[in-house]
């Protein structure tokens, strides 16, 4: 039996890198409000990690059956973590990611430390995560017909030094969550206190050109951690000022459809290839489970361009959410989103 985890303030927990860690109070709704959003990838009979196991029921089954998986929306199991103690046992721990505040908070709740990772593999998890190993992958990935830079700066002056050279610019803390920690820069709008006080909490600032871009995507894998990494699918995604707003639920075909409008087909399928090829052997040993890889159409002289690695998502993504819910009509597409109405989040769909 697995035990799947929704642990939404993953990204704020890993760049706090601290055991002891709370969470802000929308990750903890969020958490609270979809903690069964893992119902739907996990096998009949895995078991769920949830604040409330009645809502998450309730919410389960609504969805279930909306997306005609009634019959099987029974066999889920909706643990709270005061059951997590007395259960018979796990095999396997699935979270959206892995965090030191995660295994402090699964050890005080009696799960056994074996099926956790080390600190030295949350360690290395942590690392994986920083945005220079995104950088390091952007290199890698330049080809004809793609563009991207991106720097890593352990100072202000030299930030702004780049931000005199491109004038507009996007400078991104080296982990942060959903659009926090980026800022969008042009000269006369730097602050240069944000920009000091995040180089002396995380060390560095990443920067970027400010790019125009045309739309966001993103491809979606899974490592096994011993050298393999296998696509899963491609994410249409949308967001504002880096923030994530929702998802197209659609085919595969439909997807890779709307993508080739600007790109071509030969180089998507290089950039997959090439980023399976070089994620397998740099996550080799360190990190098994999903990870995603963001990117985005560009508009550059006239031309489309494939910017090919915006960001690593070394956890489960939003992608991976669409991808369970992908339709296999090729007529139905619809927006997914995770909507704030009444005090609580809902997932909501609407028809294209």
């Amino acid at each position: 039996m697995t035990l799947h985890i929704f642990n939404p303030e993953h990204d704020i927990a890993l760049a706090s890198d601290l055991s002891n860690f709370t969470s802000p109070h929308a990750g903890r709704q969020l958490r609270y409000d979809l903690g069964w959003l893992p119902a739907l990838w996990a096998e009949d009979g895995d078991a769920i990690l949830v604040d409330n196991s009645e809502l998450a029921e309730r919410s389960w089954f609504r969805i279930a059956g909306r997306l005609k998986r009634s019959t099987s929306a029974g066999n889920k199991q909706f643990l709270t973590p005061h059951q997590l103690g007395t259960h018979p046992g796990f095999s396997h721990i699935s979270p959206w990611g892995w965090d030191k505040a995660l295994k402090a908070q699964l050890l005080r709740h009696g799960i056994n430390k074996n099926l956790l990772p080390s600190d030295n593999q949350l360690r290395d998890i942590r690392e994986m995560s920083h945005r220079r190993v995104s950088s390091t992958l952007l290199s890698q990935l330049r080809f004809a017909g793609t563009v991207g830079e991106s720097f890593e700066c352990q100072d202000a002056p030299t930030a702004i030094s780049l931000l005199n050279r491109y004038e507009h610019v996007v400078m991104k803390a080296p982990w942060s969550s959903s659009g926090r920690g980026i800022r969008f820069v042009k000269e006369q709008m730097l602050q240069e206190g944000w920009l000091y006080n995040l180089i002396s909490r995380q060390g560095s600032v990443m920067v970027e050109p400010y790019y125009n871009k045309v739309k966001d995507f993103g491809m979606e894998f899974y490592s096994n951690g011993q050298g393999t990494v296998n696509y899963l699918g491609l994410s249409l995604f949308h967001t504002e000022n880096g923030a994530y707003t929702g998802n197209i639920l659609a085919t595969e075909e439909r997807k890779k459809e709307t993508i080739t409008r600007y790109i071509s087909s030969n180089l998507i399928g290089i950039v997959q290839e090439r980023i399976c090829t070089i994620l397998g052997e740099e996550l080799k040993g360190k990190y098994c489970g999903p990870l995603g890889v963001d990117m985005m159409v560009v508009s550059n002289n006239d031309q489309f361009l494939l910017h090919p690695c915006v960001e690593i998502n070394l956890r489960r993504t939003m992608g991976h959410v669409a991808l369970a819910l992908s339709p296999a009509d090729d007529d139905v597409q619809q927006v997914m989103r995770i909507e704030y109405t009444n005090n609580n989040y809902k997932l909501r769909f609407k028809r294209l």
